[in-house]
């Protein structure tokens, strides 16, 4: 019988394993590897060692080749590794032979991801969304994990007359799907009334890739207190709070965050969720603009809301932590002027690239917040101009 558990445990050490793949480089591939590092920690793992190697495709058998397989080997041997971490998603049969060969417990990004998941669940919906995506990804990896596929049985009650084993947990399973999917739609039923009964309120909702600081923004807008700390995936439920800038109400939505290499059936899951970004009338995507890669961010977060079919929604870019942006890009000795030079020049490429519908700020210095209050109140009473228009009369 197949059973689902915790992956990572506290304080567990981690070895971290990436493929440089076609038109990608070994600088890439390592700061992809410094995410999932942060993932890793984010689950109670310290990583203590990343290997790396360069191939057109995976190895069908391990991911990596045989000799990449060695000196993984060779290292976790006597160095008390608990967990091997894979970047990229790996199939049952990979997962078995490695574990075979390196007798280390065997993960990768997306069951890493999901295990985050599930210890940030609180609602009885996030809940089952998660454990909907977890035996969703289990279910095609069932074969190539399984031990003993050879042991035939017939049986009273769990098992058919010349039942596998692995048969029987297969339908084990797609029964927990059907009756989590089931649960999932009675929940979303309850969601949608609930979403309904707000009234007729402009709805705007904050997105963007995790850990960029939309829960902080969300504490300094709406005035009120929302989960936020440094780490992925801190927000996994949707707060939704009512906000008034100068008479003119609406509903700010938090969202998850997205993440490259998202798992689809994760998306899929959380479909409900995600309803607040669908039916919101404006989006705030927020953006780490200390990061390093954080136009990459940006580009994954625009194809997540192409997924959503949300792309054609109007956009507000707040480009946040501008104060840490300042520390790591320009030196404290640089005149005034020249630093003055370098932020317009920033400011003037992205003003441009978004059609004026940018701004930058710093949530946690509470630098530029008058500023995007102001861009948001004037987006929100154009939209109530064409929605509601009847209410305008009221809002100003």
């Amino acid at each position: 019988m197949i059973e689902k558990k915790q992956k990572v445990e506290a304080n567990e050490r981690a070895v971290l394993v990436g493929l440089v793949q076609l038109e990608q480089t070994y600088e890439q591939v390592d700061e992809y590897l410094d995410e999932l590092a942060f993932l890793a920690e984010t689950a109670g793992a310290i990583a203590v060692k990343r290997f790396t190697q360069k191939l057109k495709h995976p190895d069908s058998r391990t991911f990596v080749g045989k000799g990449k397989l060695e000196e993984i080997k060779n290292y976790v041997q006597g160095k008390n590794i608990d967990l091997l971490i894979f970047d990229d998603e790996l199939t049952g049969s990979q997962i078995l032979n490695i574990e075979k060969e390196l007798k280390v417990v065997t993960i990768d990004r997306s069951d890493l991801i999901l295990d985050i998941f599930a210890r940030r669940a609180r609602t009885a919906q996030a809940k089952v969304q998660v454990e909907l995506a977890q035996y969703q990804y289990l279910l095609p990896r069932l074969k190539g994990m399984w031990k003993h596929l050879e042991r035939q049985g017939g049986g009273i009650g769990t098992r058919g007359p010349g039942e596998t084993e692995i048969e029987t947990d297969r339908r084990i399973v797609k029964d927990k799907i059907s009756l989590l999917r089931k649960k999932l739609s009675d929940i979303d039923r309850q969601a949608f009334t609930q979403r309904k009964d707000r009234g007729e309120f402009i709805r705007v909702a904050l997105v963007g890739y995790t850990n960029v600081g939309k829960s902080t923004l969300m504490t300094v807008l709406s005035k009120s207190e929302v989960f936020a700390e440094n780490k992925l995936f801190a927000t996994l439920d949707t707060t939704t709070r009512k906000v008034v800038f100068e008479n003119t109400p609406f509903l700010l939505s938090d969202t998850v965050g997205f993440i490259r290499k998202l798992p689809h059936h994760l998306v899929e899951s959380f479909k409900s969720t995600l309803d607040e970004v669908r039916e919101a009338d404006l989006l705030l995507h927020v953006v780490d603009i200390s990061h390093p890669q954080y136009e990459e961010q940006i580009n994954v977060v625009n194809k997540t809301l192409q997924e959503l079919n949300v792309a054609d929604k109007p956009v507000i870019i707040v480009f946040n932590k501008m104060d840490r942006y300042e520390e790591k890009n320009i030196d404290e000795w640089v005149e005034d002027s020249v630093r003055q030079e370098i932020l317009r020049e920033l400011y003037e490429r992205w003003d441009n690239n978004s059609q004026g519908n940018c701004i930058f700020v710093s949530a946690t210095e509470r630098e530029n917040l008058e500023g995007l209050r102001n861009v948001v109140l004037e987006k929100v009473r154009k939209l109530y101009q064409v929605r509601y228009p009847y209410k305008t009369n009221f809002y100003y």
